[in-house]
């Protein structure tokens, strides 16, 4: 090459550099015929999520807490049972959901007891029926035991259309008598053998209203602040609830006693309801007047909310409002009912 080519060249290069250095690589590139492979990206942990669906639940119709779908379609049972102290402690009376206490002969008291939410084996033990009873039973649309009772009682019982199962009259094994007390305060009741051989009766209707918690129900809401409620139905049968904040409860004593379980266990109750009513007698026996109206007291979460009940008709559930016509909204759980005769009986509340 001459000088002057050589040149010619040089000041090309000067000139057009970059193009000149890069277009050997990109020949260079295309002439290996090999392509960059992309660097592949980390694989991260698929994300599972950790949110389990909730077990679909449904209201229990006499507590009104949640329980497992489907477990509440069976009947209700109520049963007539015994509260002499001869008969204390009571079988499964802790299980409740309801109990309706009651003046009888002699200024004793004797319950309605009502399981629905849970049946127990056995209950009792079982006495006979009262002139009230049919008008506290008939709401509940299920099954009723009883020992037996004056004719024209067991004929009004057996007219509110209960299924009934009568101790006088059974021949089916469904009673028999306990030897732990002595008789008539012996006579218990196959209670789950009872339910399971109606299990096509419908449930009963929700009979009152209920808070979704504690904390929302009208006496922890609007109520006073009462620590003891003591009943009285006679000179002889005195009853107390006291509100015990551990067990969110109110724990029951009879005549100066705590009332227990067979095991041992003082009986509490998440509502407590005293009804003021009237009693009339017809040939020696009481009666408790249920269709009709008076005062009443609710006791939930340690606070008492003064109330009107009513009860319109024997297959009516009894009412409770407040002093603006309100509807009284329970605690979700048990709930005692202690019908208190106006003139002899009384209601003390306690701070």
């Amino acid at each position: 090459m001459t000088k002057k080519n050589t040149a010619r060249t040089t000041r090309g290069l000067k000139t057009a550099g970059l193009l000149v250095l890069i277009a050997p690589a990109l020949l260079l590139s295309g002439c290996t015929g090999t392509t960059p492979t992309p660097s592949a990206s980390p694989k991260g942990a698929v994300w599972t999520s950790s949110y389990v669906t909730p077990a679909a639940t449904e209201t229990a119709p006499l507590t009104g807490a949640a329980v497992a779908a489907g477990s509440s379609a069976h009947p209700s049972l109520a049963a007539k049972v015994d509260n002499h102290v001869a008969a204390r402690p009571q079988i499964a009376i802790d299980r409740t959901d309801l109990v309706f206490e009651e003046l009888v002969e002699g200024g004793i008291t004797r319950y309605v007891a009502v399981w629905q939410s849970g049946i127990p084996d056995q209950v009792g033990p079982v006495r006979s029926i009262r002139p009230m009873d049919p008008d506290i039973i008939a709401p509940f649309g299920g099954l009723v035991a009883f020992s037996g009772g004056q004719q024209r009682f067991v004929d009004a019982m057996n007219a509110t259309g209960q299924i009934s199962a009568i101790f006088d009259y059974d021949t089916t094994g469904l009673f028999s008598r306990s030897k732990a007390t002595a008789a008539p305060h012996n006579v218990i009741l196959a209670a789950a053998e009872f339910v399971n051989r109606n299990a096509s009766v419908a449930p009963p209707a929700q009979q009152y209203a209920y808070a979704a918690t504690l904390a929302g129900a009208s006496a922890v809401v609007d109520g006073t602040p009462i620590s003891v409620i003591n009943t009285r139905f006679s000179n002889s049968s005195a009853r107390s609830w006291t509100w015990n904040a551990e067990a969110a409860a109110y724990l029951r004593a009879q005549d100066g006693a705590a009332d227990l379980t067979p095991e041992g266990t003082q009986l509490k109750a998440t509502n407590v309801i005293v009804l003021r009513v009237d009693v009339t007698v017809s040939q020696s026996i009481p009666k408790t007047e249920l269709i009709a109206s008076g005062e009443a007291s609710i006791s939930s979460g340690g606070k008492t909310i003064s109330a009107t009940w009513s009860k319109d008709s024997q297959s009516a559930p009894i009412r409770l409002v407040d002093g603006n016509g309100v509807t009284i909204r329970l605690a979700p759980g048990n709930t005692w009912f202690q019908l208190v005769p106006n003139g002899t009986g009384s209601a003390d509340l306690v701070p």
